[in-house]
This record gives C-alpha cells, structure tokens and sequence, in this order.
C-alpha cells in the first residue's frame, strides 16, 4: 500500500505541487519522493512509499537502465511477477514487484500487460520516447486512484481525492475528480507543447491461464452434462473452491513485513484467518505468531465470536474495546477518510478506523488480511433471501462486485492506509472470483434459511474452524460491534438527534439536491462531507441499500431475518 501523485501538462509552481502530494502522506508513511521528469518540466510524480517487498530498491517513480525512456508509479502488489519473469524471461534489475509493469509494457504492449497481472494495482505509466500516458486499475478497484482532466490537457492522478482537490488550473476553478474506473486501462497523448490528451479508455479481463500460483488445469473440471444433483460434482465444485481460495491466500503472504488478520468472528475474516495460520504453519513460517484484531464495544457478539476463533486456531489475538464517545469522537476523521458520506459505509468503518488506529499504535503488523468481498460474491447479504430467483441473485452479486470500489473496498482501503497499514483481501482474487461466479446461479443462492451456504458447505467437516462459527449467520459489521447493552445505531440516532432538528431535514431537497438526505443520520454525515469536500456528492452514485425489501435502513437489523434477534435486545 502507497500513495501515488502525478501532474502532466501542469504550470502549477513547485510548492503548490508538493503541497497537494504531501495529503496523501498517510499511505506511505517510510519514505517520500517528488520528481520532476527529464526533458518533460510539464511532468511530476509523487510517491508515498509504505515499504513492503524490496525494502532496498522500491522507490519510485520507478525506472530500469534497460527501459530508461519508462517511467512508473503505481500502488499494489503483483503476485505472479516471479512466474511472469521466468516465463518470458526477462532480465529482473530489482526485487520490487512492480518491476515487471515494465517489462510487460515495453515487450507486449499496454493491453497485455493489464490483462497478465494477477494482482491489485493502480498504476501510472509514462513513456516519454512515445509521448504516451497510460493508467490502470485492477479488476475489484481493490487499490484506488482518481483522475482530473480538463479540456485545456491538464491531466492529474492520485491515490485519493483529497490530494486532487486544492489544483486549479487556468481558468477552471472547480475542475471534475472522478474515480477511475476497476478493471479498466486508458491511454493518453502528451503533445509537443506540454497538453495531455484522452485517447481511448478500455475494459480489459485479466487472464487466468499464464503463469499463476495454481494453474487452472490442476483443478478438477465439471462436465458439460453437469447436473447440480450429482455427489461427485458437487465435491468437485466444493473442492476447487477450497483449493483457490487457499491459494489465494497463499499468493498474498507476499511480504518483509509482519503480518496480521482483522477478526470479526463472522465467516468471512474467521476463514481467512484460519487459512493463513494453516498456511504459514506449513511453510514452518512462524517466527512471528499472526495477530489478529476484534473490535467492539463491550460484550459485543464480534468480540466473543472472534475471541472463541481466536483461540481454536492459535492466533496472537487483540481485542479493541470502544466507547459511544470514542466512536462519535470518530466520525468526523471516519468521513475525510473514506471521502464518502454513504449511511452504512461510515457506520461500519468507525469500528475499522479504530482497530486499524490500535494495530499502528500498539503492534508492529502492517500487512492486514480481511474478509472483503466474500458477501457481494458469495450473497451473503441477509437480502439475498429475498432474491426472486437465482439469476436475479447472481445478477445482484455481479452489480455489487462492480460497485465494491465504491463502497466495501473502499471502506477496508481508507481506514487502513489512514493509519499507514496494507489491507490484503483474498475474496477478491480474481481467479477465486472467476470461478465462484462461473458456478451456476441456483447453487449460489442462500439455501436452508442460511446465506453463504456453498462457500459454508465446502469448507465443512475439515475442522478448520468451530462448526458454530463456519454456520454463524451474517452480522452487518456496524451491527456486530454493538455491545448486548445498548446497540452502536441506537447511540448514533440519539447523538445525531442532538445535532440535526427536524427543519433542516425538511430543507434537506434545496441544501443537497442530489442524494438527498432523507434521515438525520444521512443529513449528518452529508454535512460533515461537505465540510471537508464541497461540490464532490457526486462521488458516490447512490446509498447503498438492501434490493427486494421495504427497508429504510441499511443495517441487517431492520430486515425481518434479525426481528426476533431485535426484540431480545
């Protein structure tokens, strides 16, 4: 995890220039690096470094005597880099990962080198010898990156938004920021007078057959009579999920630093965690016990879940106590974090932001694993139940995966790298996920009352986890952290109470007339969000929400599935 910064076709003056790279500090807190390009005084690059890999050679903007004309900066890891370098035999300068951005670019062309890079990643390349440009982003937008262009070829790129926001550029004085979309790369003209200009922006699809830790033809193969009621399909099915997501967790233990696991006690993290104490036991790797984190208020159902995990796998586990005024207290840093105002976004990375505040000031982990992404692919969201049939299920977890940058995996990036640490989420591989979602739609769907049933079931019975924690039903992450007492959304609707009347509500249309609030929670954030981003609602599209019910709310708590559950408390 780093922070990336670049100005092409930019007058703006030296100080105004690293003022705006220095806002992104935060994500790469062991190193710091502004550049000018040769030859090219329209051209800058800044970079935070969090140093990871190659603690020696991984500054950037990165450039190799072989390529001298090449220039890049980018955020994420590469995991196949080594089996890409053995494959096409390429003459390695450094340890640094993204090394082989290089190599790939300058051998089979900008289109190849997306698709070959099995990873996460935001990158900046520039090719001065061409005068070209290129941005990309992976497939999840698990590592972030924002754009800034205007018609008069000024074209800006950083990590986060907020490191965008004081540039202004001629006469423009509000110029568009906008996320740059996953899964995409786009090329760029520098013409001779110093202006950027947009060529082409494409969507490419990562490869799964060249060179990856588990070749797919090591994976037993359906037939193409495949009937869903067959024993011996269904464990074949069961099966390759196991082996890719073990994988993927494998592939991502990629690190010089320590690491740990955030540990809710739900499925999710409980399974992740689980797979890297395996994984790590059996590369005899221990010379470090893992470290995982809980986070609640008191006697919260995370923190005895996780706790019980914790100790049935053999984890070095910290628990993470909040208060109602920490929490509140949180809020404001929450929301210039994230750069979103969305209700259940915020509400869940309070407690994220404060774990991950507890992991950078009391431990010495920095590459975190977390369970991101496992309910968009696998519907683990309690409305899932409510699907009307199993393609609309299927069709709802592919928009929630395109979505995720905006939302989830925005969520587990800002409040990580807020505190200098790396999030690592192995649900969002993307050869896991190109399977899971090949799988037909009727076996995704929640079975037996229970959601996330075949990614349950294929890990039943192996002992890896307590049976009443493989089987644990969902908990919203803002639901899971509320103490037995008094519930983390009863304290934000009596706080928020205090602070946002009913008239201002009322007026809500006319002061915010996209997006409009229609709850005092939602008129409260989208306050604070003004404060720190004026003008920039539009970076989120909509609030997320349950499809198919008549909730109001986000959380899983107004959903009829928890009513019983709700009435106890």
């Amino acid at each position: 995890m780093c922070g990336i910064w670049a100005l092409f076709g930019s007058d703006e003056c030296l100080s105004i220039q690293c003022t705006n790279a220095m806002k992104i500090s935060h994500r790469g807190p062991d190193a710091f690096r502004f550049e000018n390009v040769n030859d090219f005084t329209n051209c800058c690059f800044g970079f935070h470094r969090l140093a990871i890999v190659d603690p020696l050679y991984g500054m950037q903007p990165l450039r190799i005597t072989k390529y001298p004309h090449l220039w890049l900066c980018y955020n994420g890891e590469i995991y196949n880099f080594r089996q890409l370098e053995k494959h096409f035999e390429f003459d390695y300068q450094t340890q640094v990962d993204g090394e082989i951005i290089l190599h790939l670019y300058a051998t089979k062309g900008i289109e190849m080198t997306a698709k070959l890079l099995d990873g996460v990643f935001a990158f900046i390349i520039l090719d001065t010898a061409n005068r070209k440009i290129f941005l990309g982003r992976d497939t999840y937008g698990v590592r972030p990156m924002f754009k800034m262009m205007t018609d008069n070829g000024f074209l800006a790129v950083c990590s986060e938004a907020k490191g965008l926001l004081e540039l202004k550029h001629s006469m423009i004085s509000t110029p568009t920021i906008v996320p740059f979309p996953p899964g995409h790369y786009e090329s760029f003209d520098l013409k001779i007078n110093g202006k950027v200009t947009e060529l082409e922006l494409v969507k490419f699809h990562s490869c799964t057959e060249i060179p990856a830790h588990v070749p797919y033809d090591t994976l037993e193969k359906l037939t193409e009579d495949f009937k869903p009621e067959t024993l011996k399909e269904m464990e074949t099915i069961k099966k390759n999920i196991r082996s890719l997501l073990e994988n993927a967790v494998r592939k991502r233990l990629m690190s010089n630093r320590r690491i740990g696991c955030l540990l809710s006690g739900g499925l999710d993290s409980s399974l992740i965690a689980a797979l890297l104490l395996k994984l790590k036991r059996e590369k005899d790797d221990m010379m470090y016990p893992i470290q995982t984190f809980s986070i609640g208020m008191e006697d919260s159902p995370d923190v005895i879940a996780a706790r019980q995990v914790a100790k049935y796998i053999g984890s070095d586990h910290h628990e993470v106590v909040f208060s109602a005024e920490e929490g509140i207290q949180a809020i404001d840093n929450v929301i210039f974090s994230l750069e979103s105002y969305d209700i259940t976004t915020i509400r869940a990375s309070v407690g994220m932001y404060l774990v991950s505040k507890y992991i950078k000031e009391k431990t010495d982990s920095t590459v975190i694993f977390s369970g991101e992404g496992s309910d968009e692919l696998a519907q683990g969201y309690i409305y899932f139940h409510k699907a009307p049939s199993p393609d609309e299920g299927a069709a709802e977890s592919e928009r929630l995966l395109r979505d995720l940058y905006l939302y989830d995996v925005l969520r587990s990036d800002r409040t990580t790298a807020a505190h200098g640490l790396e999030i690592r989420v192995p649900f969002l591989d993307h050869r896991f996920t190109s399977y899971y979602l090949s799988i037909r739609p009727e076996l995704r769907v929640p079975k037996k009352g229970i959601e996330k049933y075949l990614l349950r079931k294929s890990f039943d019975g192996l002992n890896l986890l307590p049976k009443e924690i493989l089987w644990r039903p969902k908990e919203a992450f803002s639901d899971g952290v509320s103490s037995i007492k008094k519930s983390w959304f009863s304290i934000l609707q009596e706080h928020i109470d205090s602070q946002v009347d009913d008239s201002q509500l009322d007026k809500a249309a006319k002061k915010f007339p996209f997006n409009t609030p229609t709850t005092k929670e939602s008129y409260y954030y989208r306050q604070i969000f003004e404060k720190h981003f004026p003008g920039r609602a539009n970076w989120i599209p909509y609030y997320w929400m349950p499809k198919w019910t008549k909730a109001t709310d986000p959380s899983a708590r107004t959903l009829q599935h928890y009513k019983s559950d709700r009435e106890k408390k």
